[in-house]
């Protein structure tokens, strides 16, 4: 959705924000939320609550329906946190949704702050907005070391990927308007904070972060993540490599191809100068060996970086239509 669009539905106050909260197992603290979140917004015309629940062995769906929520949606299996989120994009979308948020069901983010983290979006400023817990250090309580270490790690290595500077890339309470909700092509299955940064930045879609308090319970964890937190680092490194193979092929593959080829140059240039000097093999043969093997693996990366960008180009060609073909969906269903 356009900027002059949004102007056009603020005028006429028939915006329509959509709060959807994954959940897994999340019975004592879901309805606390629900509650919470405020039901008149400025600017906004409807506000409801989409809980999506990820397969709950507990009463998370008995809760959230005396709470008041909206729309429940409950899977059959735990199928994961990133396609959790995927599957409450899609609903509220066809629910009508022109302004969604993500927030988690464990009561670590205020749904109160929901007014403050829409706002670049109401004013035209950004198609998604993310809370950020590290710009503001002292809206951050409780949150451990190690944890801490690791969000920072993730979003250096996202900040580079992406070109842009970020504060924080894990977090998961969220606003996208319409048109990055349509754009939005996920496949990660345990996450996905990572993986729509890269597909967002990519696209264009402006991101901006804003400041907001959390509040970490030691004496609890947040069930739809943590029951895989043992590896957590190493799944999402695979959603991120996967993502990035697919929108920056030339880097991903090209790269490493370029320094491998080089490498094998060198150490062909090396061995060639020591036999003019020597005439003899032995000592290096092996070097050349190496080099002659880097050499041909290097220009193989570089043919497959080639490959691959075809193939995105091929895939920017898909996305568009699939854009294009949820955008009629939505539309006709509204």
């Amino acid at each position: 959705m356009n900027g002059l669009s949004y102007k056009n539905k603020m005028k006429d106050k028939q915006l329509k924000l959509i709060v959807q909260i994954p959940a897994y197992n999340e019975e004592s603290t879901i309805a606390q939320v629900i509650k919470n979140i405020p039901r008149r917004i400025p600017n906004i015309n409807e506000v409801k609550v989409l809980v999506i629940d990820d397969g709950s062995t507990d009463k998370t769906f008995e809760e959230a329906k005396k709470s008041g929520a909206d729309y429940i949606y409950k899977s059959t299996v735990n199928k994961g946190l990133g396609k959790n989120f995927q599957k409450g994009i899609e609903i509220s979308l066809k629910k009508g949704g022109d302004i969604i948020v993500n927030i988690d069901g464990d009561g670590q983010f205020n749904p109160k702050d929901i007014p403050v983290l829409i706002q670049p979006i109401l004013k035209g400023e950004a198609d998604m907005v993310t809370c950020s817990r590290f710009i503001n250090p002292g809206l951050t309580k409780n949150m451990p070391m190690l944890k801490k270490w690791g969000n920072k790690r993730f979003t250096n290595l996202i900040s580079r990927i992406t070109g842009k500077k970020f504060s924080d890339t894990q977090c998961g309470f969220r606003a996208y308007n319409k048109e990055a909700a349509l754009r939005m092509n996920l496949n990660g299955k345990f996450t996905y904070t990572q993986e729509v940064f890269i597909d967002l930045a990519e696209k264009g879609m402006r991101i901006k972060e804003m400041p907001l308090e959390v509040v970490y319970h030691r004496d609890r964890k947040s069930h739809i993540s943590n029951k895989l937190f043992s590896n957590y680092g190493l799944k999402s490194l695979a959603i991120i490599a996967k993502a990035t193979r697919d929108t920056q092929p030339l880097t991903f593959f090209g790269l490493p191809g370029l320094i491998i080829f080089v490498l094998g140059v060198i150490g062909g240039i090396i061995s060639f100068i020591y036999w003019l000097t020597h005439f003899v093999t032995t000592p290096i043969r092996m070097l050349f060996n190496v080099s002659v093997f880097f050499v041909i693996f290097g220009l193989s990366l570089g043919v497959l970086a080639l490959l691959a960008d075809m193939l995105k180009t091929i895939k920017i060609n898909q996305e568009e239509i699939l854009y294009k073909l949820k955008k009629e969906e939505v539309d006709g269903i509204r």
